[in-house]
């Protein structure tokens, strides 16, 4: 029995998300590279320092497509969780969000970093990113950035085939590198993120916005799921 993968039209997904679901820009394509030989040619890397939210940013309102090894990576937190670099002492100790008044106590800081997802150090050696509808590599995961009652319909059309619950995770802090993509990548499921203060400052995510993280296996069931959930006679 011979395996054929499916094939995967990205720029008719992204359109039928961005239409049906009246997106501010468009859902983002990323995927980890172990080695620089792993990223496709004619991909240009980044030519600044930012944030991994920020990087997500470039791709789903302006278009961008590039690539990010762990030097462009401003942010320390997000780039440990994305396997790019080991965890700072000041981080892994809880005195950094403690000092950030985000915990009562390093413990409580501590206890959270210790249940953050993340990557193995090492294992990454830069992240890529594209818009959906112009991605030139295969992506692992997609990032969604829209409304609570987009949200909503996402969450009914992924459990729409089989049913089941959805179970979230996340803590108000590194929600789109460690909620929507790490956390994704390793559990093969969707994730909802309320997003932080840090990504909600640095990458344009909206007062009324949330954060959506899939793997990107799940696009094809998503698009064929959501117009029907749009239409169903109890939507809203």
């Amino acid at each position: 029995m011979v395996y054929e993968k499916i094939e995967v039209n990205y720029h008719e997904a992204s359109e039928t998300l961005k239409k049906l679901l009246n997106l501010k820009g468009s859902p983002v394509a990323i995927r980890f590279a172990p080695t620089k030989a792993d990223i496709p040619a004619g991909i240009p890397e980044l030519d600044k320092t930012i944030r991994h939210c920020s990087m997500v940013n470039l791709a789903r309102m302006e278009g961008k497509i590039f690539y990010a090894p762990a030097e462009k990576h401003e942010c320390n937190g997000g780039a440990w969780s994305l396997g790019l670099k080991p965890i700072t002492p000041s981080l892994k100790n809880g005195e950094f969000y403690f000092k950030l008044g985000k915990f009562d106590s390093d413990a409580a800081c501590k206890r959270t970093i210790e249940r953050i997802p993340h990557l193995d150090t090492g294992e990454t050696y830069a992240t890529m990113y594209a818009p959906l509808e112009k991605t030139p590599f295969s992506p692992q995961i997609i990032l969604i950035v829209t409304t609570p009652r987009n949200m909503l319909k996402l969450a009914q059309s992924s459990l729409f085939r089989l049913g089941g619950r959805i179970h979230a995770e996340f803590s108000g802090i590194q929600s789109v590198c460690a909620d929507a993509t790490a956390q994704t990548y390793h559990s093969g499921q969707p994730n909802f993120s309320l997003g932080c203060d840090g990504s909600r400052r640095f990458s344009g995510i909206g007062d009324d916005e949330m954060v959506m993280g899939f793997p990107a296996e799940m696009l094809p069931e998503l698009v064929t799921a959501l117009p029907i959930v749009l239409g169903a006679a109890g939507s809203k």
